[in-house]
């Protein structure tokens, strides 16, 4: 039961950074929330991204047996972005047609299926033993 929850909650986390990573994709350096720097693009939650998904993926393989229920995290993840990045609110598509939605998943999937691999290779080890 408590594994069960504590994958619950981690995959409600990567929900909510999905749609926060989202929504904030188009931040630029322009002097309104971030400083002013020559309007350029600054994707901050790409950064956000790479370090938040793939320890969320960590720490599912704590709680997880399969790889699947491992992978749950990053799973939501794409989903949410997908999801809400082609119909977000009111049908607008949030995704970026740029560099910095590749940035973004790219920063989120990448390291987050080296994390799921290394799961599947401890319980490939394990399973050895």
């Amino acid at each position: 039961m408590r594994e069960r929850l504590a994958i619950g909650a981690l995959m409600a986390q990567a929900f909510v950074l999905a749609v926060l990573e989202l929504f904030f994709l188009p931040l630029r350096l322009d002097g309104t929330l971030l400083p002013r720097i020559d309007d350029y693009q600054f994707p901050v939650t790409a950064l956000v991204a790479i370090i938040t998904t793939p320890l969320l993926v960590l720490a599912a393989s704590w709680y997880a047996r399969r790889a699947l229920v491992a992978a749950a995290p990053l799973l939501v993840w794409l989903g949410t972005l997908l999801f809400f990045g082609l119909f977000g609110p009111g049908g607008d598509v949030m995704l970026v047609n740029d560099w910095r939605s590749l940035l973004l998943f790219a920063g989120g999937a990448l390291p987050s299926a080296v994390a799921v691999g290394a799961f599947m290779g401890r319980q490939a080890r394990a399973g050895d033993h």
